[in-house]
Parts: C-alpha cells; structure tokens; sequence
C-alpha cells in the first residue's frame, strides 16, 4: 500500500529513521558504561519494545500497571514502573511478579510501608528505588534534605522490599532556555543523585543503581554518566522525537519518525487552511524549546525536509486544524501535508495504531497496544 491509498489523518512512523535513532542511543549508553531503560510509554509498542530490547536494552519502563500488564503479556520480562503506585495495586503487582522483574519508585514512608506489608504477606521480595525531585518539584525526597539519608535507610530495612538504588527525572530540563543552561540541569542531576549516593553509603547503606530519564538531557547526561557512576538512563522520546525535542536541540528534522499525514478539507480564505488532524490527533500540548516554536504542530514542506515556516497551526478544534498563512498559501482542499507534532507520546496514545513506513510505502501496521492503559 502507498501513502496515496490511507484514510486520513494518519499517524505515520518512518521505520529507519525509528531504527536508527534506537540504534545511535543505544551506542551512546554503550559508551558511557550505562545500561539503556527506554521508556515504552512514547511508543505502547511491545514490538518496538522488542527492537529496543534485541539492539541492547535491559529492560522497558513503563509509566502505569496497565501498560506493564501489556508488555509483560507481549514476553518483556524486565520492567521498570518510575511512577508512584499505590499499594491497593498489590495484587496487581503480585501477579506481574509471576511473569517479569518488576521495580518500582517509592518516595513517602507510608507507601513504601504500605508495599513492605503486602509483599511480606505475599512472601515475596520487591525491588523498590528511592525517587529524588533534582528540580522538577513533582515527585521525590528532597536530596537536600536534613532527612534524607534517614529516609533511606528506613526503606532499606523495611521487609519484603530490595532497596536497588536511587531514581530521578529532570522534567524541568523542557523548560531550558540554551543548551548550555540543559547541561546544568544535567550536571545538577547527577551531582544530586551521586551526593545522596555517597551520603548514603557513608551511613553504611549500599547504593548500587543511579537511574536517570529524560530526552532532553540525554546527550549531556551520557558524556558525565562515568564520572557520577550513573548507571541507568530512561529516555522515551528517542523513538520518535517531535517538535520540542527539535526545539531543545535533541534532534534534527532528520531523526524525527513520527508525522502525521493530513488533508486539507477547507479553505475559507486565501490565508487559511483547515486540516482533518483536530485535538483528537495531534493532541492540544504546546511545544517548548530554545527558539519560538508557536502554535500545535509544525506543517512541513512538500518533501518532509523541513518546516513550512509560512504556516503556523493556529488553532485545533476536536476534528479540525486551523493553518493560518503568511500572506496566501498555494495550499487546496484535496492536498496533503505531513505534520511534525509538538509531542508524539500523546500521539501515539490518540491512535489505535501507526503506520511504519518507507518512503512513500506502508510496509506494516503496528497495533498501539498499550494505548489507553492509564490505570
């Protein structure tokens, strides 16, 4: 089937691009003496997953129980949950723990007490890490923190649970202004998570792992992962890369594998185009970055090289995508144009499935199979 032939809009996946971005993490965690956790919530594609895996991964991450759920039916038997589950989920977990190494994050003495009383009733032994906020302010002790050492050897004696190490995400690193101020955010990470590590060992409680994740940061986070002893980075966005991560200096125009493929159902005025790609598709995120990145996405031109910067996605209503012009567009109803989104995780999640491509050929569709697994 050619591109011609689909309904739109569709979610396309450009399938060497895909490979080669998975192929160029990888070495680069190779390089820096890091085992590569991707998280799977960017792609919900135990497929994906497995091609992750094959290259080098150690395991998959993934941000709820349904999707682990989804993956370990798929034969992940590694994963990771960097999310603050509840222990009323125990008997979720338990039976997980049937099929795959399951880790979890705990950050709140009462959750990890919660988790240590329903494993040892299970007889059963949970790996578990410390979530540490380095800046983002969402989840995660304070490393700063009188306390925080005291926190963690509260865990480490807690039965039915290991101790593995310590876990953050430098979230805020989207809202860098240069790259030279990401690489702080960076070198703040691992000065923070390696800080708490030696503190902790100092009281005599073991540390073996330092995990980080974020795409972002990515780069820089590799080049010092030898010198903190950072032993695990979780990156998702790789996969596919979109707008933002184009706008943070992640990717170029070349290693973005997610577009979706639109139609122009209307023109109502020589300056404006309406799109079949609403909310539904793109999603209603906005992109961050170094450079100005306005409106819902980012139309590219004819050959999916670069960006049309002569049409901004102005607006989104559920089914429709408002593209004003600079001045008029050669644009018509009937032409289709490829979209770079602001964020593909929540793409990917809006479909049922993608198309994997090359060129102007489908060669397979991929179910989204984790799609929607929120709970």
């Amino acid at each position: 089937m050619r591109l011609v032939d689909l309904p739109t809009p569709q979610v396309l996946v450009d399938r060497k691009r895909l490979l080669d971005n998975i192929g160029r993490v990888q070495t680069l965690a190779d390089a820096a003496g890091a085992r590569l956790r991707p998280h799977a919530k960017t792609h919900k594609s135990p497929v994906v997953a497995r091609w992750q895996l094959d290259r080098g991964a150690v395991g998959v991450c993934c941000a709820k129980l349904g999707e682990a759920e989804v993956f370990a039916h798929a034969g992940i038997r590694d994963i990771r949950l960097p999310y603050p589950i509840n222990p009323s989920n125990a008997g979720r977990v338990v039976a997980l723990m049937d099929r795959a190494s399951i880790s979890i994050i705990v950050d709140h003495l009462g959750v990890a007490r919660g988790w240590s009383e329903a494993m040892s009733r299970a007889g059963l032994a949970l790996d578990v890490l410390i979530k540490v906020d380095v800046g983002f302010h969402r989840c995660g002790i304070d490393p700063d923190a009188a306390d925080a050492v005291d926190f963690i050897r509260a865990v480490s004696s807690l039965s039915g649970l290991r101790l593995r190490g310590l876990l953050s995400h430098a979230g805020h690193g989207y809202q860098a202004a240069s790259d030279d101020e990401l690489c702080e955010v960076a070198r703040r990470e691992a000065e923070m998570l390696s800080g708490l590590r030696d503190r902790a060992t100092r009281a005599g409680i073991p540390i073996d792992e330092l995990s980080v994740g974020a795409t972002p940061t990515l780069r820089h986070t590799a080049s010092m992962a030898r010198q903190y002893g950072l032993t695990e980075l979780r990156p998702g966005n790789y996969v596919y890369f979109d707008r933002a991560q184009l706008a943070l200096g992640a990717a170029t125009i070349e290693d973005c594998a997610l577009t979706v493929l639109a139609t122009v159902v209307s023109k109502p005025a020589a300056d404006r185009v309406i799109l079949d790609c609403g909310s539904k598709t793109l999603s209603s995120d906005q992109a961050r970055g170094f450079t100005p990145t306005p409106g819902y996405g980012a139309v590219l031109t004819g050959n999916g090289s670069a960006i049309d910067e002569n049409l901004t996605i102005e607006r989104l209503s559920e089914e429709h995508a408002t593209v004003r012009a600079r001045g008029v567009t050669t644009l018509e109803p009937g032409d289709r144009v490829r979209v770079l989104p602001n964020h593909s995780c929540v793409v990917s999640n809006l479909v049922d499935a993608v198309q994997l491509v090359e060129g102007d050929r489908v060669i397979e569709t991929l179910p989204v199979a984790a799609r929607g697994k929120i709970a």
